[in-house]
């Protein structure tokens, strides 16, 4: 054997309880899992106060552009993630064509920056699969994004595409399968996705089911009418014959503090009826997103330059600022804007640094201005570059969402920006330190349980998510006494504690503590693709 990790408690990712042994590994593969002292090998590891599990999997992802720019991606082998789910939220750079790519380059800019020099050759999902195999740090498993299939196809335009046009649509997503996408996600609080109906997602959730994909809806709305936006998912894909992942599930915004039991009692009737549904949280309370996000659809409607008119012309402002403020714009999620809630936390241009780590409200009385000024004003200025939390969170929300057993994990967390919030670093280690160590919301086994195998299961990789002999050798080793998050709002990019050994694909990326900047990971491809 060429590894044996000596001697840890074992959870081996099936929520069982924890069992103490030893785990060989054999060519980037669990060769064995033994008895404790059996197993010998040219490296041995000893593991005896340490908790061994699967590597985690990061089922929300925003890693698209920042693992090809920056591939070592210590902020989530860190944290002992190895595989990430990407192509997230509906928008992401596969597949495009060069007008559609400079579209995304620019939207996308506060998710993942658009560094200078960048090589954007591919062009297919298959092609972009392809350069991320030229060497990652974790593996990549990739979602058709909706939202660019459309703007392909229909571009920024609020109408139903053609005949012809679903028909388009529907080659992209199958090809985009057939080439190694797992499934399909929607951002539907973001142009152009946002402006498919129902019929159209159905359509093209048929074709995700027919190929065994799922579809992983970020869907119309958070806040006011949370609740419908989630009937409308179920439906969708109980017409499509689809699984369905929740992204970033939750209830946000006061209208919604402590309805997280509604919102579980429907999925369990739909379960029940025989959906086959699962979800994915994050451990916090904010959200993140770019600030356009607020705008209401109609306004980004013909893309950016298009959205830069409207918002320099002061009869339009002050509409948008009516719906944005008053009513509650629908990219806002249907509540009007609490601008004490709003953090500016990423600029593009210096001239905007101040405003990092303040609200709107808070910059805008310093300004002098009011907050819809100030926010249209940077919008137009960093051609809206500019990314923000939302602090609409609920706490008994988050633990109850997370108790669900269709339940897994995910980051949704921007690597770029000045404070990217801290979920990029820390969603991981803070499951384990704050909801099982300190509050005792999940048991350890359970908790391994919602980041590893369920992941897997609905991934259906058929060799990660467990620790058993032949699955693939992506394994975390962590102390359940000291493993924390250390990452911050006000200082994020900080590695976790008490997670001294990852490895990815059976090479070390953690050794003893240490980053190593082994690049062992490699996109993954739906079952059944073949390479």
């Amino acid at each position: 054997m060429d590894l044996v990790l000596r001697g840890a408690r074992i959870a081996d990712g099936t929520g069982a309880p924890l069992f103490p042994g030893d785990v060989g590994v054999t060519g980037g593969r669990i060769a064995a899992v033994a008895e404790p002292g059996t197993l010998t090998a040219g490296r041995v590891v000893d593991a005896t106060a340490l908790v061994l599990a699967p590597g985690f999997i990061d089922m929300h992802a925003h890693s698209d552009l920042q693992l090809l720019a920056n591939p070592d991606h210590l902020a989530k082998v860190s944290q002992g993630v190895t595989t990430e789910v990407i192509g997230q939220d509906g928008l992401s750079y596969a597949p495009a064509d060069d007008r559609a790519l400079e579209a995304l380059r620019a939207q996308l800019a506060g998710w993942n920056d658009d560094p200078p020099g960048f090589d954007w050759s591919w062009r297919s999902v298959g092609e972009y699969l392809d350069r991320l195999d030229r060497g990652i740090a974790v593996n990549a498993a990739y979602l058709v994004p909706q939202g660019t299939v459309r703007m392909l196809v229909v571009g920024f335009a609020d109408r139903p595409p053609t005949e012809s046009e679903l028909d388009r649509m529907r080659e992209l997503v199958a090809t985009g399968l057939a080439e190694g996408a797992f499934g399909m996600s929607s951002g539907l609080t973001y142009p152009p996705g946002m402006y498919a109906g129902t019929d159209e997602l159905v359509a093209l959730c048929a074709v995700v089911g027919e190929h065994g994909g799922f579809y992983s809806p970020h869907h119309r709305s958070y806040g006011a009418g949370a609740l419908e936006a989630y009937r409308e998912m179920v439906e969708v894909c109980r017409r499509a014959r689809c699984p369905l992942h929740l992204a970033h599930a939750t209830m946000n915004f006061s209208v919604n503090e402590g309805r997280a039991p509604e919102l579980l009692r429907l999925l369990d009737d739909a379960i029940a009826e025989g959906r086959d549904i699962s979800l994915d949280s994050y451990p916090y309370l904010p959200g993140a997103t770019y600030l356009s996000a607020l705008l209401p659809s109609w306004a980004a409607e013909g893309g950016l330059d298009a959205t830069l008119a409207r918002l320099s012309d002061p009869d339009t402002r002050e509409r948008i600022r009516a719906e944005v403020e008053e009513t509650g714009s629908d990219g806002a999620h249907g509540v009007p804007v609490d601008w004490s809630t709003i953090e500016i936390n990423g600029v593009r241009g210096a001239e905007h640094a101040h405003l990092v780590g303040r609200t709107v409200a808070e910059s805008a009385r310093a300004a002098g201005v009011p907050p819809a000024e100030l926010f249209f004003d940077v919008l137009v200025a960093e051609r809206l570059g500019t990314s923000c939390l939302m602090h609409v969170g609920h706490e008994e929300n988050v633990r109850a969402i997370m108790r669900h057993p269709a339940h897994t994990g995910g980051s949704d967390g921007l690597l770029v920006g000045d404070r990217p919030h801290p979920r990029a670093w820390g969603t991981f280690p803070r499951y384990l330190a704050r909801y099982v160590r300190e509050l005792g919301v999940l048991d350890l086994a359970e908790c391994v349980a919602h980041l590893t195998g369920r992941a897997a299961r609905r991934l259906r990789l058929p060799d990660r998510g467990l620790v058993r002999p032949g699955y693939a050798a992506d394994l975390v080793l962590f102390d359940p006494d000291t493993v924390a998050d250390t990452a911050t709002f006000d200082d994020p990019r900080q590695p976790a504690a008490g997670i001294p050994y990852v490895f990815v694909n059976g090479v070390a990326a953690i050794d003893g503590g240490r980053p190593t900047g082994a690049l062992a990971g490699r996109a993954l491809r739906k079952p059944g693709v073949g390479r």
